[in-house]
């Protein structure tokens, strides 16, 4: 375990009131992105590596009345909100974290409340990532650092195919830079009708057939049980060889095992990956073998301009609770049913 000293905002003479606990802050940035002096009678400690195991968190988050949390990098089941008595508030990054389980934190006593995001962010990594595995930007730089030149070639994307797996707000952003590119776009999810993807200028095609035509296939799907495994081994031989798969949204809606056969097995060009079942991704994982993947370490919403937004707006949080008006709160009853 890993974390920076605790640090102490009281006024002289005064009590810990508020032990207050910070987690998975890679960066150490969140002290220094928001006031959090203001918050009375509070001590602050920051957790700047992962906490591994249901009871390891259990026994580091005994002593704290409030935790800070970085949307989904740490879940929050009924089974470790059971072993944290004092705990009477979470709060999130994010207006949705699924990994918290809000109906069993209201049933403990336990508020969570959220901060807003910024959210061009995810679609601005995912043609970041879009463009550096069809032009083998990654192969180029290293080629360029180690003395080489011209050391790859990769494609264009115009008259290319771009299979969006799940048409929401963010897969619709990516649709339409698609179509800057002169790409042909279709898409497909369970919930999506013909026309609704004409309305973004998109055509909808059943799910076989998604992943068949697809030069690029970008996976904008909330996890869920039915999205979960969603796409594995029999999805992936419908791809081209010549087709790159995309995933900034959870690792597990594709087949862990089934991806790594298919790109080590060289049936699939590539895959750019943000989200893993594990994460941190272990050291010795596969993935990192594979020079045909692009990782990145889940950084869809870390840019430099969201540490003082949601760190600034989790100090309101707290202090607005602290002072018996909860703002942004996510796990009233209303906002449970909604």
């Amino acid at each position: 375990m890993c974390y920076t000293d605790a640090i102490n905002l009281l006024k002289p003479g005064a009590q810990v009131m508020n032990r207050i606990a910070i987690l998975d802050d890679y960066k150490n940035a969140a002290l220094s992105a928001a006031d959090w002096g203001s918050l009375p009678e509070s001590e602050i400690t920051v957790f700047n590596v992962p906490v591994v195991g249901e009871d390891a968190l259990a026994e580091a988050l005994a002593p704290f009345r409030i935790i800070v949390i970085m949307r989904e990098r740490t879940a929050f089941p009924k089974s470790l909100l059971d072993r944290l008595p004092r705990l009477e508030l979470l709060v999130t990054a994010g207006m949705r974290n699924l990994s918290v389980d809000m109906e069993a934190a209201r049933d403990n006593g336990v508020t969570v409340c959220g901060t807003q995001m910024m959210r061009h962010a995810p679609f601005e990594l995912t043609w970041a990532l879009i463009m550096a595995i069809t032009r083998k930007i990654p192969a180029e730089n290293a080629a360029m650092h180690d003395g080489g030149w011209h050391e790859s070639v990769g494609i264009g994307l115009k008259g290319k195919t771009l299979g969006i797996l799940g048409l929401g707000r963010l897969g619709t952003e990516i649709a339409g830079v698609a179509t800057l590119f002169g790409m042909e776009i279709i898409a497909w999810s369970q919930n999506l009708t013909a026309e609704r993807a004409a309305e973004v200028g998109v055509s909808r095609v059943e799910k076989d057939e998604l992943f068949a035509r697809s030069d690029v296939l970008s996976i904008h799907l909330l996890l869920s049980e039915r999205t979960r495994g969603m796409v594995g081994a029999r999805e992936l031989s419908l791809m081209k060889r010549s087709a790159y798969l995309v995933n900034t949204a959870r690792g597990p809606i594709v087949e862990e095992s089934a991806l790594i056969s298919a790109l080590q097995k060289k049936r699939i060009a590539g895959a750019a990956l943000d989200v893993f079942d594990v994460e941190p991704l272990p050291a010795e994982h596969p993935f990192r073998e594979l020079d045909n993947a692009l990782l990145t370490g889940h950084v869809g919403y870390t840019i430099e301009e969201l540490y003082p937004l949601v760190y600034g707006q989790a100090v309101e949080d707290i202090d607005a609770w602290l002072q018996g008006e909860p703002v942004r709160v996510l796990n009233s009853p209303t906002s449970l049913c909604s």
